[in-house]
C-alpha cells in the first residue's frame, strides 16, 4: 500500500482513516496487484468450489470476492468498520457468497460454534499487527476442520528491496528495522499508527505448530518492490513486468524467498 510500508489490517481507529482511499493507493496499484495476483495463485492451489473459508482482516473485501468468484463461500472479518463499509459496496454482487463481518483477529475465537470452516485466509500482514499469534492460532484450530489449509500472508524480515532501498538513501535505521524483535511503530495517516511486529519463520511454526503443520512457503516481493515504490514501478513499466515475471520464479528458491516483502505459508490444521 502507498500509505506507508506497513501494515494492511487491525486496530480500528487507524485503518478506518484510510479504508476510503486503500483501494487507490494499493489494490489498484501496480505494485499491489502483483502482488495479490501471487497471494491469488496459491489460494487457487488450495481453496476450491464449495468450500466454506474464514477470512480474517479481509480489508476492502477483494481477497473474498476472488474466492466467491470460484464459487467459494466467505466469513470475511476485519475489525474496521469503515473497512467493512468499503467491503460491502465492492461486494454487492456477492452477497450469496459473502458474508462480512466487524470482528478483530484477537476476537476471532467468537465465531466458535457458529460452523467449522475448510480453511483460513489472512493476506497483506494482519497477522503482523497481532502480538499474541500463539492465541490467535489456538483460535483458530477451533474453527478450522482437520486437513484444512492455513494461508497467512505476512511481512517478511529480510526484505532486499527495503535495506537497499533505505542504505542507498543513507537511512540505516529504517533499513534494518524489520530485525527487531520489539516491532516498530508504523504511521498510516496523521494522527493514526499501528505497532508492527516482524516475527521470524521460526517463530511462526513455533506458534502455529501446536495446531498446524507447515506444508510449504514462499515469498512475495523479491524482485517486486514494496507497495511505497510505486512511482519506480509507474515510471519504469517495462522493467517492472519483468520483475513480476522474475518474482514468481524466484517465489519459492531457497535463499532468495526469504528476501520478499512478504512472506506466504501454508499451513495444515493437525488431526489432534
Amino acid at each position: 500500500m502507498m500509505v506507508t510500508p506497513q501494515v494492511f489490517a487491525l486496530p480500528v481507529e487507524p485503518f478506518d482513516a484510510v479504508a476510503e482511499v486503500y483501494d487507490f493507493l494499493f489494490t489498484n496499484s501496480l505494485i499491489g496487484r502483483a502482488q495479490r495476483q501471487s497471494v491469488w495463485r496459491e489460494m487457487d492451489k488450495q481453496f476450491r468450489s464449495g468450500q466454506q473459508i474464514l477470512e480474517i482482516n479481509c480489508g476492502t473485501g477483494m481477497d473474498a470476492m476472488h474466492l466467491a468468484s470460484r464459487g467459494i463461500h466467505v466469513v470475511a472479518c476485519d475489525s474496521s468498520p469503515n473497512m467493512i463499509a468499503v467491503a460491502r459496496r465492492n461486494t454487492a454482487a456477492w452477497n450469496d457468497f459473502i458474508d462480512l463481518r466487524t470482528v478483530a483477529i484477537e476476537q476471532i475465537g467468537e465465531l466458535e460454534g457458529e460452523r467449522s470452516y475448510d480453511g483460513v485466509l489472512s493476506n497483506f500482514a494482519g497477522l503482523n499487527c497481532v502480538e499474541d499469534l500463539r492465541s490467535v492460532a489456538r483460535s483458530l484450530a477451533r474453527l478450522v476442520k482437520p486437513g484444512g489449509k492455513a494461508i497467512l500472508c505476512l511481512f517478511g524480515r529480510h526484505c532486499f528491496w527495503e535495506m537497499f532501498w533505505h542504505i542507498v538513501r543513507g537511512n540505516t535505521k529504517k533499513a534494518i528495522r524489520r530485525f527487531s524483535g520489539e516491532g516498530v511503530v508504523a504511521n498510516l495517516a496523521p494522527g493514526h499508527s499501528v505497532f508492527v511486529h516482524y516475527p521470524s519463520l521460526r517463530l511462526l511454526r513455533r506458534d502455529f505448530e501446536p495446531y498446524f503443520r507447515l506444508r510449504n512457503w514462499k515469498g512475495v516481493g523479491i524482485v517486486v518492490p514494496p507497495t511505497y515504490l510505486e512511482p519506480l514501478a509507474v515510471r519504469f513499466s517495462r522493467l517492472f513486468r519483468c520483475a513480476e515475471r522474475f518474482d514468481r520464479a524466484l517465489g519459492h528458491w531457497r535463499g532468495f524467498r526469504a528476501l520478499a516483502d512478504h512472506v506466504v505459508l501454508v499451513f495444515e490444521r493437525s488431526e489432534t
